[in-house]
């Protein structure tokens, strides 16, 4: 299928066509991250701005890096320097960049629908790169690329995902990736951190972490966000490490070959111990890698897919690119 969407706001959105493009063309960006020299000149001469409104370390990161190894320029808007300070609104923020030859921003934000804001005001493409606690749809990508390289598929998959999903953007993109491939998606903590309604949706949910990860093929962890949280969700940090942390007796109970995932920052010893963080299970590091390949193709598609092909010049991207099973 033709890439038609301007801007790339939420998973709940997107068809299933469109996921499957975005992770087909993530597995040529992938390619390219295995070259002595990550370089490809598909998106010369365009703008990428990182403007974010909360910290950042992988997300910011490695679209900087996806822009960088398409030839792409970079402006990173920091905040806490800008004339946000000053009273500038977001709104005028971003529109002063976009006449200064700003092609795409990725934004984060504390606020939920700030990127929806910002795609209607803009003609540039806006990504969104996490909003309140609505969605994080280039994390949910990223997990759902990292599964079906290692598990060859997501149809069936039996998903669980434990720790805080009443304040993780990343579950809810997560949900709605897996939903629409025919998971079953299991979720998992205090009754305090279980948002209403997900039944609805078809999404299983278990007060006990041991009922969710029962067989499960694949467990995402998820950082408990403490900073998003008021007063009194849970008694204290030790006794949640205690009854919902997944260490290495917990996980025993899912499927031999489990693939464990975590979208990070890792608080270790809480929602997950150091031995199986860094176990044969482990794809944390793996999801990093993964993200730049999915942010590359979210770029390509948004910025380069549409352009002509400069002559002697190769498309990074061929129509139909095979799907990668497994691991390499």
């Amino acid at each position: 299928m033709a890439w038609k969407r301007k801007d790339v706001l939420g998973l709940e959105e997107f068809g299933r066509d469109e996921v499957e493009l975005v992770l087909d063309t993530a597995d040529s960006m992938h390619e390219i991250l295995r070259r002595p020299i990550k370089k490809v000149p598909t998106l010369r001469g365009k703008t990428v701005v990182t403007l974010f409104y909360e910290p950042s370390t992988r997300t910011r990161t490695s679209f900087e890096l996806a822009a960088k190894y398409m030839s792409a320029d970079t402006v990173s808007i920091a905040t806490a320097t800008s004339s946000v300070q000053k009273g500038e609104t977001l709104r005028d923020t971003a529109r002063n960049l976009e006449v200064m030859g700003a092609d795409c921003f990725v934004v984060r934000h504390g606020m939920s629908g700030a990127p929806h804001f910002l795609a209607r005001v803009l003609e540039a493409p806006v990504i969104n790169a996490g909003d309140g606690m609505h969605e994080h749809p280039t994390q949910g990508l990223l997990d759902l690329y990292t599964m079906r390289r290692r598990k060859g598929r997501l149809e069936g998959l039996r998903v669980a995902i434990i720790g805080d999903v009443a304040h993780s953007r990343v579950a809810r993109s997560d949900i709605w990736g897996l939903l629409k491939f025919g998971a079953e998606v299991r979720v998992a903590g205090p009754t305090t951190l279980l948002p209403l309604g997900f039944e609805e949706l078809g999404v299983k949910v278990f007060h006990r972490v041991e009922d969710a990860l029962e067989g499960a093929d694949v467990v995402n962890v998820l950082r408990l966000q403490l900073e998003r949280q008021k007063r009194g969700l849970f008694p204290t940090v030790r006794e949640y490490a205690k009854f919902w942390g997944i260490g290495r007796e917990r996980l025993a109970l899912a499927q031999p070959d489990v693939l464990l995932m975590h979208p990070g920052p890792m608080n270790r010893g809480v929602e997950i111990t150091t031995e199986v963080a860094d176990g044969l299970h482990s794809a944390i590091l793996e999801q990093v890698t993964n993200g730049v390949a999915v942010r590359m193709a979210l770029l390509y598609l948004l910025l380069g897919a549409a352009e002509a092909e400069r002559p002697g010049e190769p498309r990074p991207v061929e129509a139909g690119a095979a799907r990668a099973g497994g691991e390499d």
